[in-house]
């Protein structure tokens, strides 16, 4: 079976634990106004590999891999536009022992029935989801990505009711994602969830900048600049002190 695939990173160190073999998928539903990966947004599109392919690459770098407890992540675009292919490329990593990551924003996520079940099974292969919570307020939400955010919470519902380990990621972007009721909400949502291992604060960067412009499109957040340190340290504190206090 193949994917749709618009890259590979061989040695990945921020997105999920030890060295990752990270995949970028391609295709996504979102429009996020700080996604970094624009040129990831078309469904369809990208390279065609196989699972073999894939499985043939990534055991030239399982050296590292397991010596830094490891392993492959699949991130985008959005990795479950492509479950049938991620459970078949997973089900193979966990044949060889590799642990497995999804990096996804569940702005897909679906209960229809076939999605359902397809998501079921893929799940029985995962040890590790990497959870990014754009927004936790609806309008606000809408505005940043494009769509409402009712169906993402669900996902990060159903994955608790379901005790699958997550990471909770969230965007600090000044003005935009960083608003100290929209962060205690944020942190009280967390707080409802019982598989949560970790909250990570990721500063918004201006690297994809020059993707945007390369596409010839108009990058919506021109001239707001990355979150000192301090406030990526507070907002921490914020969402992690309602997360320990509903836990």
């Amino acid at each position: 079976m193949n994917g749709n695939i618009h890259s590979i990173e061989t040695f990945g160190t921020v997105d999920g634990p030890g060295i990752r073999y990270v995949i970028f998928t391609q295709g996504c539903l979102l429009r996020c106004q700080f996604c970094h990966n624009a040129d990831t947004w078309e469904i369809g599109s990208g390279k065609q590999m196989s699972v073999s392919d894939i499985m043939n690459e990534l055991s030239t770098y399982m050296p590292f891999i397991e010596a830094s407890g490891g392993g492959i992540t699949v991130s985008g675009g959005e990795p479950l536009l492509q479950l049938p292919f991620l459970t078949e490329l997973f089900k193979e990593c966990k044949k060889k022992g590799i642990h497995t990551t999804i990096d996804s924003s569940g702005g897909c996520y679906s209960t229809t029935p076939m999605f359902q079940e397809q998501l079921k099974e893929l799940l029985q292969y995962t040890d590790l989801i990497l959870l990014d919570l754009k927004h936790i307020n609806r309008k606000k939400h809408i505005k940043l990505t494009g769509l409402p955010n009712d169906h993402i919470l669900a996902f990060a519902t159903y994955l608790s009711e379901h005790n699958i380990p997550v990471w909770i990621r969230h965007v600090l972007v000044p003005g935009v994602t960083d608003d100290f009721e929209d962060l205690q909400q944020m942190g009280e949502f967390i707080g409802t969830l019982k598989n949560v291992q970790k909250v990570e604060i990721l500063p918004y960067h201006m690297l994809g900048v020059y993707k945007w412009e390369a596409l010839g499109m108009e990058y919506p957040l021109k001239g707001i600049v990355p979150p000192s340190e301090e406030k990526v340290e507070e907002a921490y504190k914020l969402i992690t002190k309602e997360w320990v206090k509903m836990a």
